[in-house]
């Protein structure tokens, strides 16, 4: 008699897969409703990896694969960094360091009507949410949260954007802080936008802290948490 391997939710959590693994199985999840992210496929009731890396799951009921990359895969409900290439007259064309280009309706913004369109240069720096992502079509952009407001979504202005892979922008927004940057935001005063899509912007009064932070951030990847203070502390004392 052949042995079925068991897909409970929490055996493959924190575990490497590969693509075709079957990570979870819906049949023995009754009365639960989950929610997923990238690297993920789901076929009847068979949850599979598409991507190398390792399966993550977060309260209450979301699972995607972490993988470092430099492609971005779009994703559902993720937060990014895009720049503007273009403007149309019903949308707005995002670079967002994917596959293809995304793109943000002109009436995507809180309160947004066709007598305030807003008018973004091309180049400008946009803090943006992934609001669809089909397979073979351009992802669609937001710059509101789901309930409509603006919250912290639209036009990130002055600052330095600098590229990071995607295993190290998940990184910086997990919870508890990362490292690196809760070393540094006990010495500095900075703001820091972190997209998804391994895009990070931050702001500070003085250029000597930007430079501080995005050298730090980019050096922190493969460090582990103490090396990663270390290496903060390091950089804090040429500046001083």
């Amino acid at each position: 008699m052949e042995n079925k391997q068991s897909s409970s939710p929490a055996s493959f959590v924190d575990s490497t897969v590969v693509p075709g693994d079957v990570v979870l199985d819906l049949s023995s999840m009754t009365n639960q409703t989950i929610k997923l992210g990238g690297g993920l496929r789901q076929d009847c009731d068979a949850i599979s990896a598409t991507k190398a890396g390792t399966l993550r799951f977060s309260k209450p009921n979301k699972y995607w694969i972490e993988s470092s990359q430099k492609r971005y895969v779009p994703c559902v409900e993720d937060t990014i960094l895009g720049i503007v290439v273009d403007s149309k007259a019903d949308n707005f064309l995002i670079d967002i360091k994917g596959p293809a280009m995304g793109f943000l309706p002109v009436l995507a913004f809180e309160g947004g009507t066709r007598r305030n369109i807003p008018k973004f240069e091309v180049g400008t720096l946009l803090y943006l949410r992934v609001v669809k992502a089909n397979f073979g079509m351009n992802p669609e952009l937001s710059c509101t949260d789901a309930s409509g407001k603006a919250a912290e979504f639209g036009p990130l202005k002055d600052g330095y954007m600098f590229e990071t892979s995607t295993g190290l922008s998940r990184k910086l927004l997990s919870s508890p802080a990362c490292p690196v940057l809760e070393a540094l935001g006990k010495k500095l005063s900075f703001e820091i936008a972190v997209g998804l899509n391994g895009r990070v912007w931050v702001n500070a009064a003085s250029p000597d802290t930007i430079v501080v932070v995005a050298n730090a951030i980019m050096n922190s990847e493969c460090l582990s948490g103490a090396q990663q203070i270390i290496m903060v502390d390091h950089l804090l004392k040429n500046i001083q």
